[in-house]
């Protein structure tokens, strides 16, 4: 089953309408959430990028996501029609603005329109085996836009490293920014640890705003853990003593970028966030 517009389907026999905005013109942006143990993890920080997309395209949330309380009544709704409700569940929620028209969406009448929506399920699986080998990207920078920091309107380029990756055969791939930042993996946050402090890239290196970095941060200050967000060159990660990827799906250790090693699976400092993130992920 799947849940359109706050209606249950079969999968089977569901039929997309046309036009749709989303399809033809990628106008909108989708979010991929985890529900596990009874409920849905990372919440408030999946709100927090929904509202703020949504505020970027000018599309506001329908009623039914618009708070977290509305959000996760709905995705449970979704979860209990599956086959295996108890089971942890990924799923994708789309959003686009209704109607049709070219690049300019047709003008509102009277009431304000909200986003349309789609949400599909899918068995999840944690992903946490360590990264064994690692690189930078060299056919695909990410670019800082309006909408760079949500997930959908630049879908293309993470298609296109996805590619680069599998061709050179990594397993996973670090992407620069136009100036040569570090920026995040392809589908997922980077981030690493030095001296006793984490370094992230600042979203001004054009990288997709990550949930579960979100959520890591909120806990290294619980910790008293120091946390630099930055514009960082390759060496600097290339200089760090642990290296990570995050993303909802798990905190990822790195074992080697370009040929320099890590032992960032036994990282005393990221083997404490690591725990302190899982006890408090709900």
């Amino acid at each position: 089953m799947l849940l359109c517009n706050n209606q249950l389907h079969p999968e089977s026999t569901f039929a997309l309408p046309l036009p749709n905005r989303g399809l033809q013109f990628n106008d909108g942006f989708f979010e991929t959430l985890v529900w596990a143990d009874g409920g849905l993890r990372y919440g408030p920080q999946h709100l927090a990028r929904m509202q703020r997309a949504a505020a970027a395209l000018d599309l506001p949330l329908p009623a039914a996501l618009a708070t977290l309380e509305a959000l996760t009544a709905t995705l449970a709704r979704l979860v209990g029609a599956q086959p295996q409700p108890a089971a942890p569940q990924r799923l994708r929620l789309q959003l686009w603005r209704p109607g049709g028209g070219l690049y300019a969406p047709p003008e509102a009448t009277g009431q304000a329109i909200t986003a349309e929506w789609l949400v599909t399920a899918r068995p999840f699986e944690e992903r946490t085996a360590p990264v064994a080998l690692a690189g930078f990207g060299t056919t695909v920078r990410t670019q800082l836009s309006p909408v760079s920091f949500c997930k959908g309107p630049n879908a293309l380029l993470y298609v296109l490293a996805a590619r680069e990756r599998e061709q050179r055969g990594l397993d996973e791939l670090l992407l620069l920014s136009g100036a040569g930042h570090v920026a995040e993996a392809g589908a997922a946050a980077v981030g690493w640890v030095r001296k006793d402090a984490v370094y992230v890239p600042a979203e001004t290196a054009g990288g997709v705003s990550s949930v579960r970095l979100a959520h890591l941060r909120a806990v290294a200050t619980q910790l008293g853990v120091v946390w630099h967000e930055g514009l960082y060159e390759p060496d600097a990660l290339l200089a760090a003593e642990a290296v990570f990827t995050a993303s909802v799906a798990g905190l990822r250790p790195v074992q080697q970028v370009e040929g320099r090693r890590f032992d960032s699976a036994q990282h005393p400092l990221l083997l404490r966030l690591l725990a302190a993130d899982l006890a408090t992920r709900s």
